[in-house]
């Protein structure tokens, strides 16, 4: 069972846990993060999800997830980095927003620059099944696809102005 700490919409703790998969009560947020690791030349790396990873199976994506209780966002970021890639590194934190209507998700984007051959990944079993780097245009054209998981086609917007 993974627990999630809670927030309010002005990130401040409300010292109360969430049990994932349940609905995010009224007026309360959960800490999310996002990591595009881009490559020198301006390249994304993407993640196969899982087909038995619900929702979104085999789909494209890139790292993310929640901060489990306890845990702070830099921490999470690094360790869904770790979990689902291999990748050990410190990712910089680049725009925050919240996502929801009274309830939600606290959203924090991070961005890693690295030079990485998929070969050297290691996918975590049941999260990734699969790796590759693709250009901005290629990206956009598998959203365009359906290719690519939905919340990662809304964060692309904003991530563009960091490649």
């Amino acid at each position: 069972m993974e627990l999630w700490d809670l927030y309010d919409r002005n990130r401040m703790p409300l010292g109360r846990q969430h049990r994932r998969g349940d609905p995010i009560p009224p007026g309360a947020y959960h800490l999310v993060v996002s990591v595009m690791t881009c490559s020198s030349d301006g390249k994304v790396l993407l993640t196969l999800r899982s087909s038995k990873k619900h929702p979104y199976p085999a789909l494209w994506e890139i790292t993310a997830g929640s901060a489990i209780s306890g845990e702070d966002s830099k921490s999470a970021a690094r360790r869904e980095l770790l979990e689902e890639t291999g990748i050990i590194a410190d990712p910089k934190l680049v725009y925050t927003y919240s996502s929801g209507h009274g309830s939600g998700s606290i959203v924090d984007m991070y961005m890693l620059r690295m030079d990485i051959s998929v070969s050297e990944l290691t996918l975590q079993p049941g999260e990734t099944e699969d790796a590759k780097w693709v250009t901005p245009e290629e990206f956009d054209e598998m959203a365009a696809r359906g290719l690519i998981t939905p919340p990662v086609v809304r964060r692309f917007g904003i991530y563009r102005k960091f490649i």
